[in-house]
């Protein structure tokens, strides 16, 4: 499928841009020429299993049907379990019971959680036992926010490492940081060398997909990975006919590709047009990976397959959301579904409507100030800046505990604030400050993709068992923690976005499931781009449209209590204006 691949290629981009598609159809082509192919995901909410139809999980697994080919997707929490008992087991019967539980509390939060993956991420590029016998590795990597993060965490790691005096806790008892330390410093080494790694950027012909790759190139350049390469996945074929809305998708992704940053353009290049099949199978996978004519790519729609029916547009949703007159409503879902247009058109109308609204997000990758375009009466536009978030953090901590303390007691604080988790209890803090906002207006939150979402609600929920358990039997009933709120209906409202294809549903359900886990019942699901919804009588098209109503079905009769359904649009919708029309009803809608 590319050209001269080397033997570690990493997979990376906006969320829904077709990682996961490359990467496996890419696996599958080396495999069936012979090479020994490892294929692994690192993102939290992988879909790999999905595509080839089988299950994968979180140890090396042949994928039946492909002979040479082995996956694994690494689960994030099993990754922890492990890690613990790891550092733990070696403990037990030398340490006594209680220093024994105090490192089992060091080892319980849930920064443990990304440092135990990424050790494995580290020992995948650098354990010389574990990669005998492949000739590539493949890496399907998580959406660029989290991916950035965990690919500067070699660095970040291995310098806290290399002068760290502090504490430790997320990595284990101090024995164990030499080991950890010379793995870090080699996983820094294996990523920036250009002979035998590539980053693949995916991205699609839209401009807030090419403004996002632009700025994980950079990104990736600063933290001195420079050997980048960009696939441009999904482009309208030129042949629309007389059809205005594949006359506009094909001009909408012309003008973003002639507009795209000349740096991003000047890198080697890999152009995939639009497919009407889903790519979920190994046959599918095969006719991608060879360029070869999709089923049905130019065919009519099924004539027996059943319509989901009238589609609910958007606007009943905020009638309902607007009642209350303010709350919480949070977006989300698996990146690139369209949380971040969503949730700023929601915001937009609600302001419209005369409310006070605060459109925020939690996603180090969103650019929510981008999709307004402009100033709107009564909307607030802000974001949680990780960055931000972690200095105002560090400067209180000093400000604080670091009060009064003698110049080397006070170093050894600073070094322990220069560890990446530090980040994570910024960001936690933030986040609840946001929530208790919500109890005077409207708070519209764009939430993370997927996996970065449920750790950051593990986190709520870990603090919430903490409050609980400190307040003893006299204080629960006067406190509302952050989780609290997330699972009362009449204060939060989360909306789940996914869009009218196989695997993003099942991956929605999958989160709505996690989220009922927690005790967090969606209020609703939002359905994005969907063409059948939307005006067109291109025969590739109507084949998408065609391949959506299995899944609107699912959603209207199965999945979701309530739900609305977007049109695909023509125009991107940047700008009050086009926000708004994301609100209206839809074809079905219209005809009824």
């Amino acid at each position: 499928m590319f050209r001269d691949v080397p033997r570690f290629v990493f997979f990376t981009g906006k969320g829904g841009v077709g990682k996961t598609s490359l990467a496996c159809a890419t696996a599958l082509s080396l495999a069936e020429q012979g090479r020994r192919v490892l294929l692994v995901s690192t993102d939290p909410a992988s879909n790999v299993s999905q595509v080839f139809e089988c299950e994968i999980g979180n140890r090396v697994t042949p994928v039946p049907k492909v002979p040479n080919l082995e996956a694994i997707e690494i689960d994030p929490e099993q990754a922890a379990t492990d890690y613990r008992e790891r550092v733990l087991a070696p403990l037990r019967g030398t340490l006594p019971e209680e220093a024994l539980k105090g490192v089992e509390e060091q080892l319980s939060g849930a920064c443990t959680t990304e440092i135990a993956a990424f050790d494995e991420f580290a020992a995948l590029l650098t354990d010389a036992d574990m990669l005998r016998g492949f000739d590539h590795v493949l890496f399907d990597t998580a959406p660029t926010g989290h991916t950035i993060r965990l690919l500067s965490l070699p660095g970040a790691w291995a310098g806290f490492l290399e002068t760290g005096k502090g504490d430790a806790s997320c990595l284990g008892p101090l024995a164990g940081l030499e080991q950890q330390r010379e793995r870090y410093a080699a996983a820094v080494d294996r990523l920036s060398d250009a002979a035998t790694t590539r980053l693949i950027l995916v991205t699609r012909p839209r401009r807030s997909a090419l403004a996002e790759v632009a700025r994980t190139s950079r990104d990736l350049a600063a933290i001195g990975l420079r050997n980048q390469h960009l696939a441009i996945n999904g482009v309208m074929p030129p042949d629309v006919g007389d059809d205005p809305l594949a006359a506009a998708l094909a001009a909408r992704d012309r003008a973003a590709l002639a507009g795209m940053d000349p740096e991003v353009a000047r890198l080697p290049r890999d152009t995939l047009p639009l497919r009407a099949e889903n790519l979920v199978g190994v046959d599918a996978l095969r006719r991608f990976a060879a360029g070869a004519p999709d089923n049905g790519a130019h065919g009519a729609a099924r004539p027996d397959r059943k319509s989901a029916g009238p589609l609910p547009a958007l606007a009943t949703l905020v009638d309902e959301i607007e009642r209350p007159g303010k709350g919480l409503v949070m977006f989300m879902g698996k990146g690139g579904v369209g949380k971040t247009t969503l949730a700023a058109a929601v915001a937009a109308e609600l302001a419209d409507r005369g409310h006070q609204v605060l459109l925020t997000t939690t996603d180090p990758a969103a650019h929510l100030a981008e999709t307004v375009d402009g100033a709107v009466r009564g909307l607030r536009v802000g974001r949680i800046d990780p960055a931000e978030e972690t200095r105002r953090y560090r400067d209180h901590v000093l400000a604080t505990k670091g009060k009064g303390l003698d110049v080397e007691t006070r170093a050894m604080l600073e070094e322990d604030l220069r560890s990446p988790c530090t980040e994570e209890i910024a960001v936690f803090q933030a986040f609840s400050r946001v929530i208790r906002e919500s109890n005077r207006q409207f708070v519209v939150m764009d939430t993370a993709p997927t996996g970065h979402t449920l750790l950051l609600l593990d986190a709520t929920g870990s603090y919430h068992r903490d409050i609980i358990r400190h307040a003893g039997s006299a204080g629960p009933g006067r406190l509302v923690t952050p989780m609290m709120r997330l699972q009362d209906p009449d204060q939060t409202k989360i909306l789940i976005v996914t869009l009218p294809e196989t695997t993003p549903v099942l991956e929605a359900q999958q989160l709505q499931d996690d989220l009922r886990r927690a005790g967090i019942e969606p209020w609703g699901w939002i359905v994005n781009a969907s063409l059948a919804a939307a005006d067109t009588h291109h025969p590739l098209l109507l084949r998408r449209a065609d391949s959506e109503q299995d899944q609107l079905t699912a959603v209207a009769t199965r999945l979701a209590d309530r739900f609305a359904v977007v049109p695909m649009q023509a125009e991107e919708p940047v700008g009050a204006t086009r926000l708004k029309a994301l609100l209206s009803a839809s074809k079905t809608e219209r005809a009824a």
